[in-house]
């Protein structure tokens, strides 16, 4: 990936000819519809701005930038941001969907959403991880996860360490962000997977460190002196815990994101401590619905731009107004595809709950159960089904006997003598009847 250019500064334009351009509309024109893509130096030199120059036009746009801009101080560090107006519309449209019925308990039952929580707590771990260079598929990755089975190589064990790190953060989301839960997020995303273990969450005390092109070896990002990572981590705490002054949460949590892979205070796991930062400052700030997301899998699919976007922060005065509009693109993403899944989900639903209805074969009492047990993740059994019906014991077996034969109903457990039901999300509609039969027979004391 090519080093973006760093820009001219704006004392490279001669101060007279500067004024006169502030005065000429067609250059301010152009200044400010470069400012609504907000687009790098890198990205207008060799752009077509007829007779205007593009230094001038570039020190119009960062003059035109600085009014509102934002500025944030961590250690030595000095940061900025504008919020741009693609901003406004993005944590809105966020806003609304976390706000919206799709997380109802209508549309997502209390079973559901642990199920989708855990998948995408998964998918996140494994996202991330790979992104620093795990090497692994997800079937297989997930399959490890479930089964909580050991780790058997390095790539493994970043997932599963990640896995556990993501679980770390959530219980730990009502604290405030201090170094020492910064050094434990970063032993539990680390362990065994360094060469020495000594760093394993500990602060790098060398600056035998740089961020730089596997192949090429061209180098991204030299990080700071190691003698300042402590006053920087403080800075960022304190960034974190300070509620004085409202910026919008998940714009925060995009910029807690940045300064940890900024300051790069590990020797190792920086970028994956810096992703679970941002989930841990969004669920603190009361945006459960980020669970049900995985960022990292949007991004993972954007790799180059991802890196890309640190860069153009870093080589223009650290403006991370690149770096936010990428992220900001990515969290919306996460957010649609999981829309788009329970939505088809709910489709489903429907579909199948009209198949109940207008299916002959059961009476309309026998549909009313099959109903309530799709909709509930609660068990059901003969007795509730009886008191719930008002109808005889033997009425209500036969009932629950005919919705398991359909593949509607399983055995899912007992309860002393009685026999527990749920809704069978995964069995063929087309199950023999005599072998439905045979699994009554053996479950139950008939």
């Amino acid at each position: 990936m090519r080093i973006p250019q760093r820009p001219p500064g704006i004392g490279d334009v001669p101060e007279g000819l500067l004024i006169e351009m502030l005065q000429s509309r067609d250059a301010l024109a152009i200044a400010k519809d470069f400012n609504r893509r907000y687009l790098h130096w890198e990205e207008i030199r060799y752009r077509d701005i007829g007779r205007n120059d593009h230094a001038v036009i570039w020190a119009l746009m960062k003059i035109l930038r600085s009014d509102g801009q934002k500025e944030l101080i961590f250690g030595k560090t000095q940061i900025r941001y504008s919020f741009i107006r693609d901003f406004m519309r993005i944590v809105h449209e966020i806003d609304t969907i976390s706000s919206a019925g799709l997380f109802s308990e209508e549309n997502m039952t209390k079973k559901s959403r642990i199920v989708y929580a855990a998948s995408s707590v998964m998918e996140e771990s494994i996202a991330s991880s790979q992104i620093e260079g795990a090497s692994t598929t997800l079937s297989l990755a997930k399959k490890m996860l479930r089964e909580n089975r050991a780790p058997r190589n390095r790539s493994e064990r970043m997932i599963f360490n990640n896995y556990n790190a993501m679980n770390f953060i959530r219980r730990r989301k009502d604290e405030p962000l201090t170094p020492d839960l910064i050094l434990e997020a970063h032993r539990i995303i680390t362990k065994g997977t360094l060469e020495d273990e000594g760093y394993e969450g500990r602060l790098r005390d060398n600056d035998d460190i740089v961020v730089q092109d596997a192949l090429t070896g061209d180098v991204y990002h030299t990080p700071m002196s190691f003698e300042d990572i402590s006053a920087s981590i403080q800075s960022v705490c304190e960034y974190a815990n300070d509620d004085s002054e409202f910026e919008h949460p998940i714009i925060k949590g995009i910029i807690l994101h940045f300064m940890m892979a900024y300051i790069h205070p590990f020797m190792d796991g920086n970028g994956r401590l810096a992703r679970a930062l941002f989930y841990w400052y969004a669920l603190k700030k009361g945006y459960w619905s980020v669970e049900f997301l995985s960022i990292s899998k949007a991004i993972k699919k954007h790799r180059g731009k991802y890196d890309l976007s640190y860069l153009l922060s870093e080589t223009d005065d650290n403006d991370v107004t690149y770096f936010i509009k990428f992220n900001l693109d990515q969290i919306k993403t996460a957010f649609d595809t999981f829309k788009r899944y329970v939505e088809r989900k709910l489709k489903e639903q429907k579909e199948m709950e009209q198949s109940i209805v207008s299916n002959p074969d059961f009476n309309l009492r026998q549909r009313s159960v099959l109903m309530d047990a799709m909709k509930s993740d609660e068990p059901f059994s003969v007795y509730s089904v009886q008191k719930k019906y008002q109808i005889s014991y033997q009425t209500a077996r036969t009932d629950i006997q005919k919705l398991i034969a359909s593949g509607y109903i399983k055995v899912s457990g007992r309860k002393g003598n009685m026999a527990l039901y749920r809704y069978d999300k995964t069995n063929d509609r087309t199950i023999p009847l005599q072998k439905s039969l045979q699994s009554i027979l053996i479950s139950e004391k008939l």
